[in-house]
């Protein structure tokens, strides 16, 4: 097998995801390669992938979050890039991993929406409601679950 030499020792990738009816991707790309200053930046249907330096990452991404605070999200990536062991044009096909950004988008609106409740909460309000027990439904009778899995 073939060694990995990494090309860009000492950088993080980041995804930043954006779910906005204000905010495309493109603009998140485009804000992005305003400042970027020697970051790699690749834009994404998504948003885009910043690669640098953990300084100038979290500095790009400090910025481009005060676009849209409540709709736009961050999520480490192990891989930059063009990467050989990652990359689609190398592997073929979809990239490993994108059905699962596909789910989690599906899910950000409803935590864009308890966030933007919640700000508007005060630190009162805030504990009184993470005190509140949650309904939970009654458990899965042990017999019924047996007969379930039987039937399969």
């Amino acid at each position: 097998m073939k060694p990995y030499v990494p090309q860009y020792v000492g950088t993080v990738t980041k995804y930043v995801f954006v779910d906005s009816p204000d905010t495309t991707p493109q603009d998140i790309a485009t804000a992005a390669y305003e400042i970027a200053q020697g970051v790699m930046i690749k834009e994404t249907c998504f948003g885009c992938q910043i690669t640098g330096s953990p300084e100038d990452v979290d500095r790009i991404i400090a910025h481009l979050r005060k676009m849209d605070p409540y709709r736009i999200y961050v999520k480490d990536r192990g891989f930059p890039p063009g990467d050989a062991r990652r990359c689609r044009a190398d592997l073929g096909g979809a990239r490993p991993g994108y059905l699962g950004h596909e789910y989690e988008m599906g899910m950000i609106r409803y935590i864009a929406h308890g966030l933007e409740e919640t700000d508007k909460m005060t630190k009162k309000e805030l504990k009184a409601a993470a005190a509140k027990e949650l309904p939970m439904p009654d458990a899965l009778d042990v017999d019924i679950l047996t007969s379930l899995i039987k039937e399969e």
